[in-house]
Protein backbone atom coordinates (compact mmCIF):
# COMPACT_ATOMS: atom_id res chain seq x y z
CA UNK A 1 0.00 0.00 0.00
CA UNK A 2 1.51 3.25 -0.80
CA UNK A 3 1.36 6.21 0.99
CA UNK A 4 0.51 10.02 0.27
CA UNK A 5 1.74 12.50 2.21
CA UNK A 6 1.11 16.26 1.41
CA UNK A 7 1.35 19.14 3.70
CA UNK A 8 -1.52 22.05 2.47
CA UNK A 9 -0.35 24.97 3.87
CA UNK A 10 -2.64 28.62 3.48
CA UNK A 11 -2.34 31.91 4.01
CA UNK A 12 -5.22 34.49 4.06
CA UNK A 13 -2.71 37.03 1.21
CA UNK A 14 -3.44 34.55 -1.84
CA UNK A 15 -0.27 33.19 -1.82
CA UNK A 16 -0.23 29.62 -3.74
CA UNK A 17 -1.03 26.58 -1.90
CA UNK A 18 2.48 24.50 -0.87
CA UNK A 19 2.33 20.66 -1.35
CA UNK A 20 5.41 19.81 0.66
CA UNK A 21 6.15 16.26 2.07
CA UNK A 22 6.09 15.68 6.28
CA UNK A 23 7.86 13.49 8.14
CA UNK A 24 6.66 9.88 8.64
CA UNK A 25 4.09 9.07 11.10
CA UNK A 26 5.28 8.33 14.58
CA UNK A 27 3.61 5.35 17.02
CA UNK A 28 0.20 5.86 19.06
CA UNK A 29 0.98 4.08 22.20
CA UNK A 30 1.57 5.85 25.41
CA UNK A 31 0.09 5.55 29.15
CA UNK A 32 -2.38 8.64 28.52
CA UNK A 33 -5.66 8.56 29.29
CA UNK A 34 -8.53 6.17 28.06
CA UNK A 35 -10.74 8.27 25.81
CA UNK A 36 -14.29 7.24 25.21
CA UNK A 37 -16.93 8.97 22.92
CA UNK A 38 -19.99 10.09 24.67
CA UNK A 39 -23.18 7.50 24.01
CA UNK A 40 -25.75 8.08 21.83
CA UNK A 41 -28.95 9.34 23.33
CA UNK A 42 -31.46 7.47 21.00
CA UNK A 43 -33.78 4.23 21.08
CA UNK A 44 -31.97 2.30 18.56
CA UNK A 45 -28.32 0.41 18.66
CA UNK A 46 -26.07 1.23 15.76
CA UNK A 47 -24.51 -0.18 12.47
CA UNK A 48 -21.71 0.89 11.19
CA UNK A 49 -19.89 0.37 7.83
CA UNK A 50 -17.65 1.46 5.63
CA UNK A 51 -17.85 2.58 1.46
CA UNK A 52 -15.35 3.15 -0.77
CA UNK A 53 -16.25 5.79 -3.69
CA UNK A 54 -14.84 5.99 -7.17
CA UNK A 55 -16.07 8.85 -9.78
CA UNK A 56 -14.16 8.00 -13.00
CA UNK A 57 -15.36 11.11 -14.47
CA UNK A 58 -13.27 13.37 -12.09
CA UNK A 59 -9.63 14.09 -11.66
CA UNK A 60 -8.39 15.01 -8.00
CA UNK A 61 -7.58 18.42 -7.87
CA UNK A 62 -4.64 17.54 -5.84
CA UNK A 63 -2.72 14.39 -6.67
CA UNK A 64 -4.49 13.67 -10.00
CA UNK A 65 -5.77 10.40 -10.99
CA UNK A 66 -9.60 9.32 -10.46
CA UNK A 67 -11.27 10.81 -7.68
CA UNK A 68 -11.80 8.44 -4.64
CA UNK A 69 -13.96 9.16 -1.22
CA UNK A 70 -14.36 6.91 1.64
CA UNK A 71 -17.83 6.84 3.48
CA UNK A 72 -18.78 5.95 7.04
CA UNK A 73 -22.36 4.81 7.13
CA UNK A 74 -24.19 4.30 10.21
CA UNK A 75 -27.61 3.26 10.73
CA UNK A 76 -30.16 1.78 12.99
CA UNK A 77 -29.35 -1.81 13.89
CA UNK A 78 -32.16 -4.63 14.58
CA UNK A 79 -29.58 -5.83 16.98
CA UNK A 80 -26.24 -5.39 18.01
CA UNK A 81 -25.27 -8.44 19.91
CA UNK A 82 -22.52 -10.37 18.96
CA UNK A 83 -21.36 -7.63 16.80
CA UNK A 84 -17.87 -6.00 17.56
CA UNK A 85 -17.97 -2.24 18.14
CA UNK A 86 -15.69 -0.07 15.59
CA UNK A 87 -12.69 1.56 16.11
CA UNK A 88 -12.76 5.72 15.85
CA UNK A 89 -9.94 5.46 13.53
CA UNK A 90 -7.94 2.30 11.72
CA UNK A 91 -4.82 1.68 13.25
CA UNK A 92 -2.70 3.25 10.51
CA UNK A 93 -5.21 6.28 10.45
CA UNK A 94 -4.58 6.16 14.48
CA UNK A 95 -0.90 6.26 13.76
CA UNK A 96 -0.93 9.40 10.87
CA UNK A 97 -3.56 11.43 13.37
CA UNK A 98 -1.16 11.27 16.48
CA UNK A 99 1.74 12.74 13.94
CA UNK A 100 -0.59 15.29 12.48
CA UNK A 101 -2.79 16.64 15.39
CA UNK A 102 -0.18 18.62 17.21
CA UNK A 103 0.63 20.75 13.71
CA UNK A 104 -2.91 21.11 12.93
CA UNK A 105 -3.97 22.59 16.03
CA UNK A 106 -1.22 23.19 18.35
CA UNK A 107 -1.46 22.09 21.74
CA UNK A 108 -3.57 18.75 20.92
CA UNK A 109 -0.84 16.07 22.95
CA UNK A 110 2.38 15.10 20.85
CA UNK A 111 2.59 11.64 19.34
CA UNK A 112 3.18 8.67 21.59
CA UNK A 113 1.55 10.45 24.69
CA UNK A 114 -2.64 9.34 23.46
CA UNK A 115 -3.79 5.81 22.03
CA UNK A 116 -5.90 7.13 19.67
CA UNK A 117 -6.45 3.69 17.86
CA UNK A 118 -8.33 3.12 21.05
CA UNK A 119 -11.15 5.21 20.95
CA UNK A 120 -14.40 2.93 19.92
CA UNK A 121 -17.27 4.31 18.21
CA UNK A 122 -20.78 3.05 19.33
CA UNK A 123 -21.40 1.41 15.54
CA UNK A 124 -21.55 -2.73 15.74
CA UNK A 125 -19.48 -3.59 12.55
CA UNK A 126 -21.87 -5.69 10.05
CA UNK A 127 -24.84 -5.98 12.41
CA UNK A 128 -28.19 -5.98 10.71
CA UNK A 129 -30.32 -2.81 9.73
CA UNK A 130 -33.60 -2.39 11.31
CA UNK A 131 -36.58 -2.91 8.66
CA UNK A 132 -38.08 0.52 7.11
CA UNK A 133 -37.17 3.20 5.03
CA UNK A 134 -35.51 5.96 7.24
CA UNK A 135 -34.35 9.67 6.29
CA UNK A 136 -30.42 9.83 5.43
CA UNK A 137 -28.37 12.93 6.42
CA UNK A 138 -24.70 13.24 4.58
CA UNK A 139 -22.23 15.00 7.15
CA UNK A 140 -19.41 17.30 5.58
CA UNK A 141 -16.84 17.94 7.89
CA UNK A 142 -14.47 20.85 8.64
CA UNK A 143 -11.27 22.10 6.35
CA UNK A 144 -8.31 19.91 7.94
CA UNK A 145 -10.35 17.54 9.42
CA UNK A 146 -11.34 13.83 8.52
CA UNK A 147 -15.17 12.57 8.72
CA UNK A 148 -14.40 10.52 11.86
CA UNK A 149 -14.32 13.71 13.91
CA UNK A 150 -17.85 13.91 13.43
CA UNK A 151 -18.78 10.65 15.00
CA UNK A 152 -20.41 11.74 18.37
CA UNK A 153 -23.04 13.75 16.41
CA UNK A 154 -23.49 11.44 13.60
CA UNK A 155 -23.93 8.60 15.84
CA UNK A 156 -27.01 10.20 18.12
CA UNK A 157 -28.54 11.33 14.80
CA UNK A 158 -28.81 7.75 14.19
CA UNK A 159 -29.64 6.13 17.10
CA UNK A 160 -32.72 8.44 16.44
CA UNK A 161 -34.16 6.32 13.12
CA UNK A 162 -31.55 8.16 10.71
CA UNK A 163 -28.80 6.61 8.34
CA UNK A 164 -25.99 9.26 8.49
CA UNK A 165 -23.23 9.36 5.98
CA UNK A 166 -19.91 10.98 7.34
CA UNK A 167 -17.72 11.94 3.86
CA UNK A 168 -14.53 12.03 3.47
CA UNK A 169 -12.66 14.65 1.24
CA UNK A 170 -9.10 13.51 0.76
CA UNK A 171 -6.54 16.46 -0.12
CA UNK A 172 -7.45 18.41 2.74
CA UNK A 173 -8.81 15.82 4.90
CA UNK A 174 -5.74 14.97 7.97
CA UNK A 175 -5.66 11.47 7.12
CA UNK A 176 -7.69 9.06 4.66
CA UNK A 177 -7.46 5.36 4.57
CA UNK A 178 -8.28 4.48 0.84
CA UNK A 179 -7.86 0.88 -0.33
CA UNK A 180 -5.12 2.55 -3.11
CA UNK A 181 -3.06 3.87 -0.15
CA UNK A 182 -2.98 6.51 2.47
CA UNK A 183 -4.05 10.02 2.15
CA UNK A 184 -2.27 12.54 4.87
CA UNK A 185 -2.46 16.89 4.39
CA UNK A 186 -1.97 18.92 7.04
CA UNK A 187 -3.92 21.96 7.15
CA UNK A 188 -1.72 24.24 8.52
CA UNK A 189 -3.56 27.69 9.35
CA UNK A 190 -6.66 29.63 7.49
CA UNK A 191 -6.51 28.39 3.44
CA UNK A 192 -6.00 31.27 0.94
CA UNK A 193 -8.86 32.20 -1.15
CA UNK A 194 -8.02 30.08 -3.60
CA UNK A 195 -7.37 27.03 -2.13
CA UNK A 196 -10.78 27.39 -0.07
CA UNK A 197 -12.45 27.85 -2.83
CA UNK A 198 -10.85 24.80 -4.45
CA UNK A 199 -11.88 22.95 -1.46
CA UNK A 200 -15.08 23.64 -1.60
CA UNK A 201 -15.80 22.97 -5.29
CA UNK A 202 -14.10 19.23 -4.39
CA UNK A 203 -16.20 19.32 -1.54
CA UNK A 204 -19.74 19.82 -3.97
CA UNK A 205 -18.82 17.48 -6.60
CA UNK A 206 -18.01 14.80 -3.75
CA UNK A 207 -21.87 15.56 -2.10
CA UNK A 208 -23.34 15.34 -5.68
CA UNK A 209 -21.25 11.91 -6.11
CA UNK A 210 -22.78 10.75 -2.75
CA UNK A 211 -26.17 11.50 -3.31
CA UNK A 212 -26.07 9.97 -6.92
CA UNK A 213 -24.86 6.39 -5.10
CA UNK A 214 -27.34 6.37 -1.84
CA UNK A 215 -29.28 3.90 -4.19
CA UNK A 216 -25.90 1.99 -4.80
CA UNK A 217 -24.93 1.81 -0.96
CA UNK A 218 -25.22 -1.45 1.02
CA UNK A 219 -28.28 -0.42 2.87
CA UNK A 220 -29.87 1.44 -0.10
CA UNK A 221 -33.18 -0.90 0.89
CA UNK A 222 -33.36 1.20 4.11
CA UNK A 223 -32.42 4.63 2.81
CA UNK A 224 -35.56 6.97 1.74
CA UNK A 225 -34.13 9.30 -1.24
CA UNK A 226 -37.23 11.40 -0.74
CA UNK A 227 -35.89 12.44 3.06
CA UNK A 228 -32.67 13.56 2.48
CA UNK A 229 -30.49 16.25 4.19
CA UNK A 230 -27.09 17.35 4.72
CA UNK A 231 -25.19 18.80 7.84
CA UNK A 232 -21.78 20.42 8.11
CA UNK A 233 -18.74 22.34 9.50
CA UNK A 234 -17.04 24.67 9.26
CA UNK A 235 -15.75 24.67 5.04
CA UNK A 236 -18.09 21.57 5.63
CA UNK A 237 -20.87 23.76 6.77
CA UNK A 238 -20.25 25.61 3.55
CA UNK A 239 -20.45 23.40 1.06
CA UNK A 240 -23.52 21.32 2.39
CA UNK A 241 -25.24 24.75 1.56
CA UNK A 242 -24.06 25.43 -1.79
CA UNK A 243 -24.61 21.80 -2.74
CA UNK A 244 -27.87 21.74 -1.73
CA UNK A 245 -29.05 25.41 -3.54
CA UNK A 246 -29.06 23.81 -6.73
CA UNK A 247 -29.77 19.96 -5.57
CA UNK A 248 -33.89 19.60 -5.16
CA UNK A 249 -32.99 16.22 -3.77
CA UNK A 250 -31.85 17.61 -0.57
CA UNK A 251 -34.85 18.64 1.67
CA UNK A 252 -33.00 20.39 4.69
CA UNK A 253 -29.43 21.76 5.17
CA UNK A 254 -27.92 22.85 8.91
CA UNK A 255 -24.67 24.81 8.45
CA UNK A 256 -22.57 24.70 11.37
CA UNK A 257 -20.27 27.59 11.22
CA UNK A 258 -19.38 27.47 8.04
CA UNK A 259 -18.67 30.97 6.04
CA UNK A 260 -20.98 31.72 3.24
CA UNK A 261 -19.08 34.03 1.04
CA UNK A 262 -17.25 32.30 -1.16
CA UNK A 263 -19.31 32.08 -4.13
CA UNK A 264 -22.22 35.05 -4.48
CA UNK A 265 -24.83 34.51 -1.06
CA UNK A 266 -27.57 32.00 -1.81
CA UNK A 267 -30.20 34.77 -0.84
CA UNK A 268 -32.70 32.28 -2.94
CA UNK A 269 -32.32 29.46 -1.24
CA UNK A 270 -35.84 28.06 -0.35
CA UNK A 271 -35.11 24.82 1.97
CA UNK A 272 -35.08 24.71 5.63
CA UNK A 273 -31.68 26.30 6.64
CA UNK A 274 -30.44 25.86 10.19
CA UNK A 275 -27.34 28.11 10.49
CA UNK A 276 -25.34 27.79 13.93
CA UNK A 277 -21.96 29.14 15.20
CA UNK A 278 -20.19 29.40 18.54
CA UNK A 279 -20.20 32.77 20.44
CA UNK A 280 -16.15 32.60 20.70
CA UNK A 281 -15.18 32.03 16.94
CA UNK A 282 -12.73 34.92 16.19
CA UNK A 283 -14.29 34.58 12.53
CA UNK A 284 -17.56 35.40 13.67
CA UNK A 285 -17.86 38.76 12.25
CA UNK A 286 -17.22 37.64 8.52
CA UNK A 287 -19.85 34.04 9.56
CA UNK A 288 -22.38 37.05 10.59
CA UNK A 289 -21.47 39.16 7.60
CA UNK A 290 -21.98 36.14 5.48
CA UNK A 291 -25.26 35.19 6.93
CA UNK A 292 -26.95 38.40 6.59
CA UNK A 293 -30.37 37.66 4.89
CA UNK A 294 -30.58 34.54 4.33
CA UNK A 295 -33.87 32.93 6.06
CA UNK A 296 -32.30 30.20 8.08
CA UNK A 297 -32.99 29.52 11.30
CA UNK A 298 -30.26 31.04 13.46
CA UNK A 299 -28.54 29.30 16.64
CA UNK A 300 -25.81 30.56 19.25
CA UNK A 301 -24.02 27.89 21.33
CA UNK A 302 -22.58 29.49 24.28
CA UNK A 303 -19.23 29.09 26.06
CA UNK A 304 -18.05 27.46 22.98
CA UNK A 305 -15.65 27.37 20.21
CA UNK A 306 -14.95 26.48 16.66
CA UNK A 307 -14.57 22.76 16.94
CA UNK A 308 -17.07 22.00 19.90
CA UNK A 309 -19.54 20.62 17.19
CA UNK A 310 -17.14 17.76 16.91
CA UNK A 311 -15.40 15.00 18.25
CA UNK A 312 -13.16 17.39 20.06
CA UNK A 313 -15.94 19.00 21.89
CA UNK A 314 -15.51 15.90 24.53
CA UNK A 315 -12.12 14.69 23.92
CA UNK A 316 -9.83 18.15 24.48
CA UNK A 317 -11.74 18.69 27.88
CA UNK A 318 -10.58 15.25 28.67
CA UNK A 319 -7.19 15.75 27.56
CA UNK A 320 -7.16 18.98 29.32
CA UNK A 321 -8.11 16.55 33.16
CA UNK A 322 -5.30 14.49 32.06
CA UNK A 323 -2.64 17.23 31.99
CA UNK A 324 -2.04 16.60 27.88
CA UNK A 325 -3.56 19.55 26.96
CA UNK A 326 -2.98 23.05 28.41
CA UNK A 327 -6.11 25.54 29.18
CA UNK A 328 -5.43 27.69 26.00
CA UNK A 329 -5.49 25.04 23.44
CA UNK A 330 -9.03 23.54 24.91
CA UNK A 331 -10.34 27.39 24.75
CA UNK A 332 -8.99 27.64 21.25
CA UNK A 333 -10.24 24.57 20.26
CA UNK A 334 -13.65 24.20 21.90
CA UNK A 335 -14.09 27.48 24.47
CA UNK A 336 -14.72 26.94 28.40
CA UNK A 337 -17.91 25.76 28.74
CA UNK A 338 -19.02 22.11 30.67
CA UNK A 339 -18.41 19.58 27.59
CA UNK A 340 -21.25 17.58 28.51
CA UNK A 341 -23.99 20.73 28.29
CA UNK A 342 -22.21 21.61 24.74
CA UNK A 343 -22.60 18.48 23.52
CA UNK A 344 -26.23 18.30 24.86
CA UNK A 345 -26.73 21.71 23.22
CA UNK A 346 -26.12 20.57 20.01
CA UNK A 347 -27.12 17.43 19.90
CA UNK A 348 -30.54 19.08 20.93
CA UNK A 349 -30.87 21.78 18.44
CA UNK A 350 -29.49 20.21 15.26
CA UNK A 351 -31.58 16.50 16.01
CA UNK A 352 -34.65 18.65 16.76
CA UNK A 353 -33.96 20.98 13.44
CA UNK A 354 -34.13 17.34 11.59
CA UNK A 355 -37.31 15.98 13.09
CA UNK A 356 -39.46 18.79 12.12
CA UNK A 357 -37.92 19.36 8.39
CA UNK A 358 -37.18 15.35 7.46
CA UNK A 359 -39.92 13.35 9.78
Amino acid sequence: MTSRRTLLKGTLFGSATALLPTAAAAGTSGSGPVLRLPAPTGPYPLGIRTVHLVDPSRTDPWVGGARELMLTVLYPARSAHGFPRAPQLTPAEAREFADLAPHIHPGLPQPGTVDWGAVLTHGRVGAPPLPGRRPVLVYSPGGGDSRTLGTTLAEDLASHGRVVVLVDHPGDASQVELPTGMRTTALIGPPDPVTFRTMVDTRIADLRLVLDRLGDLPLAPVVDSCRIGMYGHSAGGTAVVYAARDDRRVGAVANLEGYLDPYPKPTGFDRPLLLFRTDGFDGAARIESSWAGLPGRRGLLPDANHWAFTDYGSLVPRLQASGLVPATARTALVGTGAPAATLARVRRRVGAFFARRLP
